[in-house]
């Protein structure tokens, strides 16, 4: 029985407007590329708002500032949702749709299995992991941690 999950938080500054001509090809593939993710294996949960995605949520109070947070098994089977298909085809081109921002913009953190992180949360990790680093309390793919060890009870 597994008992933590990987919570994952991305956040990042729109050029435009969701409604823009500019952003037309990444509000379009939107639910294909959420589609992918849901059916992904190790995949858990995903932050959706009423129409199915988290456009209408923000982050740091920034009307520009898109959030996404999902959880999954591990970080394998982060990367391999990330790095392949859809979503990589999106990601190739993120700077057409985004601001390049130099600070961390990305973080994981383990949680219980069955929790569902909140944007609070993840505002939480990201500000953690951009002042210290990575570290087992919020930390990057590149720098990543096991999952905390459960301590086993001794008999009595």
């Amino acid at each position: 029985m597994t008992t933590h999950e990987l919570a994952q938080v991305n956040i990042a500054r729109l050029k435009h407007p969701l409604d823009s001509v500019q952003l037309k090809d990444f509000v379009d593939n939107l639910d294909p590329v959420n589609a992918v993710a849901d059916a992904a294996d190790g995949f858990v949960w995903r932050m959706q708002d009423a129409t199915g995605n988290a456009t209408d949520m923000r982050v740091f109070g920034d009307d520009m500032m898109m959030v996404n947070m999902s959880v999954w098994r591990d970080t394998n089977s982060l990367s391999a949702f990330m790095y392949q298909g859809m979503h990589r085809e999106l990601l190739a081109r993120r700077n057409e749709f985004f601001e390049r921002i130099q600070e961390v913009m990305s973080t994981l953190w383990w949680v219980p299995a069955g929790h569902r992180p909140t944007v609070r949360e993840a505002e939480e990790r990201l500000l953690y992991v951009r002042e210290h680093g990575p570290t087992e309390y919020a930390f990057t793919l590149r720098t990543s941690f096991p999952p905390p060890v459960e301590e086993l009870k001794a008999a009595g």
